[in-house]
């Protein structure tokens, strides 16, 4: 009897947050975006995530002129699918709404091309990548020790290291992008503005004036105060009040 009560009660709830997903596109198509945002949100409050949810907050928050949010969810939606070129365009465009306009330093050598390489795809993706590799090599191998013609032979075993190799690098792939993509820590100023300071202390001297929509990288935390580089790589150090993590 509990398992059923927790079944219905979690198919309630889908209905729910399906629900208050299309109320929300409906407020959006009539131009009420508060009451959209308002919608969306109360989906993410259930616990559900999604591309389109991140996507559709991200236009609702750019409509009404709040960099933040709407770089912030849309940075949020493509984590969730890195390769949709209609978030990327959108992100472009509420990037152009922020003050500060941070050059970004393109990354050299070999770290950038293995980093653009395994990037191109989620370690999720490299792990089934993995997989299929793994299962034409048991298909060629089935086929090298049952093949009676020298020449099959030979093409089978060459298959079987091809494969083999696939393998190897879809997974050393998967583990590097996961490594990445777990060590790097990227957050969203929500401040009107905050300093960037050489020390974490309030007296600590100011660098410069960061505005609300810039993109950080979270280096390390001492109590409230967060290092943090730019994409030009400055350093520095602004409150922890002041910026909000992608990734929690």
């Amino acid at each position: 009897m509990k398992k059923i009560l927790i079944l219905l009660l979690f198919v309630s709830q889908v209905f729910w947050a399906q629900s208050a997903f299309d109320q929300g596109n409906q407020f959006y198509q009539k131009e009420n975006y508060q009451a959209a945002i308002t919608s969306f949100e109360s989906v993410l409050n259930t616990g559900k995530q999604s591309a389109e949810l991140y996507f559709n907050l991200g236009n609702c928050y750019y409509k009404i002129h709040k960099v933040a949010p709407a770089i912030y969810n849309y940075e949020k939606a493509l984590l969730l699918s890195p390769n949709d070129n209609e978030i990327k365009t959108n992100l472009e465009f509420a990037r152009k709404m922020a003050i500060d306009d941070i050059k970004v330093i393109p990354k050299v050598g070999f770290n950038k091309l293995l980093a653009d390489f395994t990037s191109k795809y989620h370690y999720d993706t490299w792990a089934w990548i993995a997989v299929v590799f793994a299962f034409l090599f048991l298909l060629f191998f089935v086929g090298y020790y049952f093949s009676q013609k020298t020449i099959l032979k030979r093409v089978f075993f060459i298959g079987m290291f091809f494969w083999l190799l696939g393998i190897f690098l879809s997974a050393a792939s998967g583990f590097y992008e996961k490594s990445r993509n777990e060590n790097e820590r990227p957050a969203i100023i929500f401040a009107e503005s905050t300093p960037l300071k050489s020390e974490p202390k309030a007296s600590g001297q100011e660098a410069t004036l960061l505005h609300e929509g810039t993109k950080v990288y979270i280096l390390e935390s001492i109590a409230n105060w967060k290092k943090v580089e730019l994409t030009d790589e400055t350093t520095g150090w602004i409150e922890d009040g002041t910026i909000k993590e992608i990734k929690n």
